[in-house]
């Protein structure tokens, strides 16, 4: 409508705007300028998209980079930690290449680097790694898996312990959430993994609210359009709603207990069938035969 422009605003400032909203979202409300940043209160940096580069977090200009030790660990995401050398020390990302963000905790006074820990002091050390690029050095684990481009923009990919691995592959639960969600007749969309008996890795699943224009075929056209196969969900969960914390995030755990089984849940849920290309009902039946390995994800 014509009174979504008629403002004198000229700049939004936050933090998790997600890529696929960015340039919409700008066109269609007249924002001149996005400014988004990431920071969390414990942490000891944070980043700034002054630049209002599209998706990204933020960039560390090179005359900064100094003041500002910030690195991206390659990463194991089956054992949740930064991969170690032979030598026993990390390795940086090659850019865009996945990494958990880390800073370099100051030994030195002022504010630069400075990580004051928590009340719990195991809580503090299990926010620190140690030895990561040199003997005695100690970074700060954001617990943020990133990516940084070749021009050093810095951009959001997923919490560890979000991603998962299936068919030997990485998979990022938001940017498949990211394309699940926008699919026709999805109004709202989680993503997580969930265990497969007699399978490496875990299986794609999505939470999704609907509406009357939902189609599991039509569905499963979007994803298989967008997504490689490793990446489209293998199960759905249709659902009125999905609880969420109170900072706005879904809550996952109670999902991804439940896993597949229709015997635990009373929603409707749906399994990609390879052999016919379409999402078709899980029942009983189907998960029996899922998890015997008679129906191949």
């Amino acid at each position: 409508r014509a009174e979504e422009t008629r403002h004198a605003l000229r700049m939004a400032c936050g933090n998790g705007l997600r890529p696929e909203v960015w340039e919409p979202f700008k066109r269609r409300f007249r924002i001149p300028r996005i400014l988004e940043y990431y920071a969390a209160t414990e942490g000891n940096f944070s980043l700034y998209n002054c630049e209002g580069e599209p998706g990204s977090i933020g960039r560390i200009p090179p005359f900064l980079s100094h003041r500002l030790p910030v690195a991206l660990l390659r990463f194991d995401v089956d054992a949740e930690r930064p991969l170690r050398n032979a030598a026993g020390f990390c390795e940086r990302a090659a850019p865009d290449e996945i990494g958990e963000a880390v800073g370099a905790v100051s030994t030195e006074g002022g504010r630069t680097g400075r990580f004051e820990g928590y009340v719990d002091p195991d809580a503090t050390q299990g926010k620190l790694l140690h030895d990561v690029f040199e003997s005695g050095d100690s970074w700060y684990r954001t617990g943020d898996l990133m990516r940084r481009d070749q021009r050093g923009f810095y951009y959001f990919v997923d919490r560890v312990g979000e991603t998962y691995r299936w068919k030997g592959e990485n998979v990022s639960t938001t940017e498949v959430a990211a394309v699940v969600a926008a699919a026709p007749g999805v109004i709202d969309a989680t993503v997580y993994g969930v265990a497969v008996a007699n399978a490496d890795g875990r299986a794609g699943m999505a939470a999704l609210v609907t509406d009357a224009d939902f189609d599991p075929a039509r569905f499963h056209a979007h994803v298989a359009a967008r997504l490689p196969a490793y990446a489209r969900p293998c199960f759905l969960r249709l659902l009125s709603s999905i609880d969420s914390t109170a900072t706005f995030k879904p809550r996952k755990q109670d999902l991804i207990a439940a896993g597949f089984d229709p015997g635990r849940i009373g929603d409707p849920l749906y399994f990609d069938d390879r052999r016919m290309g379409s999402y078709r009902r899980l029942d009983a039946a189907a998960h029996a035969a899922i998890n015997a390995g008679d129906i191949r994800l």
